[in-house]
């Protein structure tokens, strides 16, 4: 049974860092096909960023201000985020899926589909 539980939500204002956190069980220690989530209000789930063993990938969105990460022993994916801006308000979700992990070479990784595994999110607000 896989499980995946989000935390590090909060208010944080402009400009500011931050960084999630999601603690995994279920999955296989050392590859890791995962990615993190995030839904505005009135907006689809967008993909921002993914890992699938050691390349990750990033939304254009994110890129250069974001920054995914894994860690073995604490079976935990994290999400930094840096230089934070008002848009980046919304519910951030991790997902994952048993390898082999979504090609990210090959454009795969930031879509749904890509993943089955999914925890309940945590909110991030961040204020102008």
């Amino acid at each position: 049974q896989v499980e995946l539980v989000e935390s590090g939500g909060g208010p944080e204002p402009s400009g500011g860092s931050h960084r999630l956190s999601c603690v995994h069980s279920g999955l296989p220690q050392t590859v890791h096909c995962m990615a993190w989530f995030r839904q505005a209000p009135g907006k689809p789930r967008e993909g921002i960023a993914a890992i699938a063993d050691s390349a990750t990938k990033y939304a254009d969105s994110v890129k250069g201000r974001f920054t995914i990460s894994h860690d073995n022993a604490k079976n935990t994916l994290y999400l930094q985020m840096n230089s934070l801006r008002p848009n980046d308000t919304a519910m951030y979700y991790c997902a994952a899926i048993q390898p082999p992990c979504p090609p990210l070479a090959a454009g795969r990784g930031l879509e749904d589909y890509d993943y089955n595994y999914w925890g309940l999110g945590t909110q991030i607000f961040v204020s102008s």
